[in-house]
């Protein structure tokens, strides 16, 4: 088994990932969306609209900008802290 096979692009036929996502009531009322779909595929309408996605312990807030378009939601929400040494005695 190869690790790279499973981080392959989604087929062009069967088009983005997407969930179904409450976007004209966070538009119209200004709120942030929480979400556990960290596998949907981000696309233009979700341009400055705030998410909140879930990170497996909290959530992580951001807001979408068009450099953001085509990726992944859970791509902005590290699982993993980041490992440093403790300097101390």
């Amino acid at each position: 088994m190869h690790p790279t096979l499973s981080l392959l692009s989604r087929s062009v036929w069967k088009g983005p990932h997407i969930v179904p996502l409450p976007l004209k009531e966070a538009l119209t009322k200004k709120t942030s969306i929480r979400t556990n779909a960290r596998s949907c595929t981000i696309l233009p309408n979700f341009v400055g609209i705030k998410f909140e996605v879930h990170n497996g312990k909290e959530y992580v807030q951001f807001v979408i900008t068009e450099d953001m378009v085509g990726s992944k939601l859970g791509e902005f929400a590290p699982t993993r802290k980041r490992f440093t040494y403790k300097g101390g005695k």
